[in-house]
């Protein structure tokens, strides 16, 4: 069985915004950039636990909504200056459906 769930219709998520996905082991954010890719990130910013589902989604990074810090949706790595790291989870796009494997979620300690 596969540990991917469906979460939606791409056309729900805002180009350059994002959608938050409840799990048992927290939110998960999942953006969508311009060209209609897909990553997903923990929903909370390692620096003062800002909601990064709110934040500015630019090329392939996302801007806390709170303190400025980037993030790198790829990797989940914060852009220096600032350090931290964000769990990623994969995600795809599937016949316009997103995607979302949260497995890691759920065991992340």
């Amino acid at each position: 069985m596969s540990p991917f769930i469906d979460i939606g219709s791409l056309d729900d998520i805002p180009r350059q915004g994002a959608r938050v996905v409840k799990t048992a082991g927290g939110c998960v954010a999942v953006f969508r950039t311009l060209d209609d890719r897909v990553f997903a990130l923990d929903d909370r910013c390692p620096h003062k636990g800002g909601p990064l589902s709110e934040g500015i989604v630019h090329g392939t990074a996302v801007t806390c909504p709170l303190h400025n810090w980037v993030f790198d949706l790829n990797t989940g790595t914060a852009q220096a200056p600032d350090t931290g790291q964000l769990q990623t989870y994969p995600v795809h796009v599937n016949a316009g459906r997103v995607m979302l494997d949260t497995s890691r979620h759920q065991n992340a300690a």
